[in-house]
């Protein structure tokens, strides 16, 4: 198949192209930049995503497109201002990939979206699925769900087909943000209050990720998919505590992890204003994985503890060089 990747030069963009490229597939990869070093077979600079970008260049004879650039990030933006400045780039920058797309004559726009769409949090023994009322709660969960309904009525509009994909916490070799700060933590065995936190959180290892990106974009294979969405996940739900325990096993060291009650810690974090990073602590978040499974006849490819043990070897060996 022939390919078009945005966003190739992130976490998740990288390793795609790279799997494609090994699986000898026609991998055009866009990104802002010049300047980055990607396995693919073409390379287009686009620069900036918005309502008025020109990706003329990149459309000769894609059959797939798979969206993954998005704005994540907006530091010290009043919430107002932040939303606005996500449907720059999340909606209207992807309506207008998505409308170029089809008068290419792309057969299907895969759109990598979030878990946020559903929402922050779930009761324990509770998680998400597709068909619930969508619930985000922060300027980039809203951005992404306005995406996903305008891909899907573009979708019915011109007949090219849409896949939209909700991830929750990606990790893997590279991972960055608090994932790394965690890794940080188990490697060095710095003592940590949460070893009694009793919650579960769904997390989708980047190989699994990839793995059933590829498996949507085989759209003959998987005419089912089509303007269908899907939750992702290793399948494997883990407490707060269970995953600090894996992942300094990852290291070869045993977690030093001291039983102190969620609810002291929780009223810590509000009073210093840390409310939100508690919830994400503390709190559960779990998606269920099944109809990917059961419709599309995907399997993860690898486990959490894999998964787990190639992410702190990467780590360990960044800190070599």
């Amino acid at each position: 198949m022939k390919i078009l990747v945005t966003g190739a030069s992130g976490f998740v963009g990288k390793y795609l192209c790279n799997d494609l490229f090994q699986k000898k597939h026609f991998v055009v990869a866009a990104t802002r930049s010049p300047n980055v070093v990607i396995n693919c077979t073409e390379q287009v600079i686009i620069g900036s995503i918005s309502n008025t970008t020109d990706w003329s260049s990149a459309f000769q004879n894609i059959d797939i497109l798979i969206h993954l650039a998005a704005r994540v990030h907006v530091m010290n933006e009043v919430a107002v201002s932040a939303l606005t400045e996500f449907r720059k780039v999340n909606v209207e920058g992807t309506l207008n990939l998505a409308n170029q797309a089809a008068k290419a004559g792309v057969k299907r726009f895969i759109f990598v979206s979030s878990v946020k769409v559903n929402g922050e949090h779930t009761l324990a023994g509770y998680p998400f699925l597709e068909n619930n009322v969508a619930n985000p709660q922060d300027s980039y969960g809203i951005s992404k769900h306005e995406a996903e309904q305008g891909l899907l009525a573009i979708a019915k509009e011109t007949g090219m087909e849409v896949v939209i994909i909700r991830p929750p916490l990606v990790y893997g070799p590279g991972v960055k943000a608090n994932f790394a700060s965690m890794m940080k933590w188990m490697n060095k065995n710095i003592p940590l209050p949460f070893g009694a936190i009793h919650n579960k959180r769904s997390l989708v290892a980047l190989d699994n990720l990839v793995s059933f990106i590829i498996h949507c974009a085989d759209y003959k294979k998987t005419p089912q998919a089509a303007n269908q969405v899907f939750l992702i996940s290793d399948g494997e739900d883990v407490s707060t505590t269970e995953l600090l325990q894996k992942v300094a096993k990852a290291f070869g060291k045993k977690a030093l992890l001291l039983s102190v009650p969620v609810s002291l810690m929780t009223l810590s974090a509000k009073l210093l204003g840390k409310g939100d990073v508690a919830n994400r602590l503390f709190g559960s978040l779990q998606v269920d994985c099944s109809k990917a499974r059961e419709l599309l006849g995907w399997e993860p490819v690898i486990t959490m503890d894999e998964q787990l043990n190639k992410t702190a070897d990467a780590y360990l060996a960044k800190k070599k060089d």
